[in-house]
């Protein structure tokens, strides 16, 4: 799978628990997925750091916000 293929699928993944109301979830997801593919690898893990402080922080706790921050990985 290519890098664009795998972000995709992550990114889908992702908003699946966005939609179903699951934003914990959703965060998990994402930073596993993006997590599994070498050239997304060292991009996530600065990502879901500022990301999990985020999340804890309640910056992350609505949808919107969720959403956004997940299609913001490129």
């Amino acid at each position: 799978m290519t890098r664009a293929e795998h972000l995709q699928w992550a990114k889908d993944r992702a908003n699946e628990y966005v939609d179903m109301g699951d934003l914990s979830q959703a965060f998990a997801s994402l930073a596993s997925d993006l997590s599994k593919h070498p050239e997304l690898f060292d991009a996530n893990q600065l990502n879901s750091t500022l990301g999990a402080a985020q999340l804890f922080s309640g910056m992350l706790d609505t949808p919107e916000k969720m959403r956004r921050w997940i299609e913001g990985f490129n």
